[in-house]
């Protein structure tokens, strides 16, 4: 079966998308009916673990929006037990250089290309009864790797000419953190390098992606070149809406 995100990219169509941090089915099946591209589940930042995000993968597929899983670190273990569950497209945090995103791409797929173990019975299988799952599980899969600080930018483009990557996200928060601008990711230079990484990324033929926090920097990070841009997180949309309501009626 095609994986829709992956397909979007290499065709070169823009990817909108919304972040969930929530570990609810419940929000992660209305997060997937809603009209984004994609919806990501965070298991870096969020306290889910590989049984939880089992049940957020099936509530996702009563929507449109791909799936798509954050494990907690690029490590062969935990990317193999993502995969096997059914995910297709992952983002690897703390990419620094080509030999990490090597072992990304090796962790997403089978041998002799790569080493993901080898298991029958998974979800992502039909437990068995897709009997071509195996044969075409390589071409299928995503692999997004996250570029989040200063050192690993300088290596942007070495990153995304790896092969087997997908695409390269820009995680503005910490490449911010990282040159000594904690909590200020609009700083001119951060801008500045976000907005060269874009066309790095784009002549290496692999999708850049990028998280936005507001709508003016969605509409910026597209004009720039970005591919595929989380624009909200379902933390924040919550605490906004409740603070908001509560503000109004306040007075």
């Amino acid at each position: 079966m095609t994986n829709p995100f992956k397909a979007a990219l290499a065709e070169g169509r823009v990817q909108l998308g919304i972040w969930s941090s929530l570990c609810n089915p419940l929000a992660a099946e209305i997060l997937a009916q809603s009209a984004f591209d994609w919806v990501l589940f965070d298991a870096e930042h969020s306290p889910v673990e590989i049984a939880g995000l089992l049940p957020l993968l099936q509530a996702a597929g009563n929507g449109g929006a791909a799936p798509i899983v954050r494990p907690p670190w690029n490590d062969l273990v935990l990317i193999k037990r993502a995969l096997d569950i059914g995910a297709r497209t992952l983002l690897l945090p703390f990419v620094q250089n080509e030999a990490e995103a090597e072992a990304a791409a090796a962790a997403m797929r089978y041998p002799p290309r790569g080493r993901r173990g080898v298991a029958g019975s998974t979800r992502a299988g039909r437990y068995g009864r897709d009997a071509g799952y195996l044969r075409c599980a390589d071409a299928e899969v995503c692999t997004l790797v996250q570029v989040e600080t200063r050192e690993a930018m300088a290596r942007v483009e070495a990153i995304a000419a790896v092969d087997g990557i997908d695409g390269v996200f820009i995680g503005p928060a910490d490449l911010s953190a990282s040159y000594g601008l904690l909590g200020q990711p609009g700083a001119e230079v951060v801008q500045a390098d976000i907005r060269a990484a874009a066309g790095k990324i784009r002549a290496a033929g692999k999708a850049p992606g990028i998280m936005a926090s507001s709508v003016d920097d969605v509409r910026r990070y597209l004009d720039w070149g970005y591919l595929f841009v989380a624009c909200g997180v379902d933390v924040r949309l919550l605490v906004h809406g409740v603070d908001a309501l509560h503000a109004e009626l306040r007075g």
